[in-house]
């Protein structure tokens, strides 16, 4: 057995830089490393590794997005064409309104670097969306079932937090019919902030 070392090994540095370029969506520690004398440190090589790999990170294009494949799901195939027509369409961000998250994991599989924002009122989904690549939770009530209000309460949050700002910009929004089904993602809405705003 060797000495524990405060520096990762080359092959350390190797394995983490792969699991982002392979689209990762979480590292973590294990064995020897989580245990031994170093584990703060661990976690810092990590992080940084991390990050410098993110900067260097190649977004896979459409054409490589599960097409030798058919989708499995439905809300599957509503994530797919969203991330496609986002990419072609210049979208500024994507709001998924989701219940148990599985549209933005789907989502965050091409890595397209559109953010893609999880609106939920699940304090549970939001914990384990935070985990997906380019994901980020947003606690969302969701407290009317009408399509447009819904569509306006999200672009008023989006406005107010600042991650929209033009009336030309254009968000992508899915949702599901059915209140509180899982996977029942079967919809997708292209919007432009003004259209939405003036009406």
């Amino acid at each position: 057995m060797h000495d524990p070392k405060p520096a990762a090994t080359r092959a350390e540095v190797c394995d983490v830089a792969n699991a982002v370029f392979d689209g990762t969506d979480a590292v973590m520690l294990s064995a020897e490393t989580a245990s031994g004398q170093y584990p703060d440190k661990a976690v810092e090589a990590m992080h940084r590794v991390c990050l410098e790999a993110e900067a260097h990170f190649r977004v896979r294009g459409p054409a490589q997005w599960r097409s030798e494949t058919d989708f499995q799901h439905i809300d599957e195939a509503i994530a797919m064409a969203t991330m496609y027509a986002a990419n072609h369409l210049k979208v500024k961000a994507i709001a998924s309104l989701t219940v148990s998250g599985s549209t933005p994991l789907h989502m965050s599989r091409p890595s397209s670097g559109i953010p893609i924002f999880a609106l939920t009122p699940h304090e549970k989904t939001c914990t384990r969306v935070s985990l997906f690549r380019g994901v980020t939770p947003l606690t969302f009530p969701m407290e009317t079932t009408d399509h447009f209000a819904l569509n306006r309460a999200v672009i008023d949050e989006f406005l107010r937090l600042g991650l929209v700002t033009s009336d030309d910009d254009l968000v992508i929004l899915t949702k599901g019919d059915l209140e509180g089904v899982r996977g029942g993602t079967n919809a997708m809405k292209i919007v432009r902030v003004g259209d939405v705003r003036s009406r």
